[in-house]
């Protein structure tokens, strides 16, 4: 698993992991929180922490084209 992003002085983290399920997507992981965020789409699966859903879809925008290459380069 490789953290990509912290938010909230590392209270969460956003992962891309290797060994993972199509398709390609992020994890934002903390405390009690797993959200799934689809990579094409931006479609999100779970609970979010209050007030950071905004901020963590922003980042993964303007990062796309880096998580999408890595992302292939772990699922070729």
């Amino acid at each position: 698993m490789t953290t990509r992003q912290r938010f909230r002085n590392g209270t969460f983290r956003l992962e891309l992991r290797e060994r993972d399920h199509g398709p390609p997507h992020v994890h934002l992981v903390g405390g009690e929180f797993d959200v799934l965020v689809e990579l094409g789409s931006l479609k999100c699966t779970g609970r979010w922490p209050r007030g950071l859903r905004a901020e963590v879809l922003e980042w993964i925008a303007q990062h796309h084209d880096e998580l999408m290459e890595e992302w292939q380069r772990w699922h070729p």
